[in-house]
């Protein structure tokens, strides 16, 4: 039995697709820049915010110009972080669950630590014991940092840790640390991306995760 579970968040625990898209295209339009579509915000998610807004502008954009998006996409995303965002079907209950089991539970991820703060009060604060965001002194995933972080905060060793997320940035990020990763099918990668990334284990569905344990 495991004694952690450390969670991605974005695409893992929480739908957050469509307010990534309007604050992405809202940055973009105040600049000028032509738009993206859904989908390709779905593929330019998942190093963290920053870079979301590089790969979302025109590649020729001065240094200058992709700091003021930047910019503006922040602006616009802290008022709208949870206009559509929700918790994917099953996720309650599963976290619900595994609390009870006495089960420590973990949040790491690139998303700005502001962000993680809002959605940790929202979703979070009765059943995970910490959520890491990106911050000073902390390298973002796929470094490890943020894992061992967490680990060193709960007194849990890597041995006694499985680590859960929906991209192939974490299953470099669960490489890098040494423990066993759990994929997601319903997230922002699809099956085969993750197996070309290297996943060999595979949930379809929340409870499947308590069918493993």
């Amino acid at each position: 039995m495991y004694k952690a579970i450390i969670f991605d968040l974005d695409g893992t625990l929480t739908d957050t697709l469509r307010d990534l898209y309007d604050s992405v295209n809202y940055a973009l339009r105040k600049m000028g820049f032509p738009e993206r579509t859904m989908d390709e915000v779905r593929n330019f998610v998942g190093n963290g915010i920053h870079r979301l807004i590089e790969r979302a502008v025109p590649q020729d954009t001065s240094k200058e110009a992709l700091e003021m998006c930047f910019a503006n996409f922040r602006e616009h995303y802290v008022v709208h972080c949870q206009d559509h965002t929700c918790l994917y079907l099953g996720i309650d209950t599963l976290l619900k669950e595994l609390h009870e089991r006495g089960i420590k539970l973990a949040i790491v991820s690139n998303k700005l630590q502001a962000g993680v703060d809002e959605l940790y009060a929202t979703y979070f604060q009765d059943t995970v014991n910490i959520a890491i965001g990106e911050q000073e002194g902390l390298r973002r995933k796929p470094s490890p940092d943020m894992i061992e972080f967490v680990l060193k905060k709960l007194g849990i060793n890597k041995e006694e840790a499985l680590y859960v997320g929906d991209s192939e940035v974490d299953i470099a990020t669960a490489n890098n640390a040494g423990l066993p990763c759990i994929s997601v099918l319903w997230g922002f990668r699809h099956r085969e991306e993750l197996t070309k990334a290297g996943a060999t284990s595979f949930i379809s569905h929340p409870h499947e995760l308590l069918e493993l344990l």
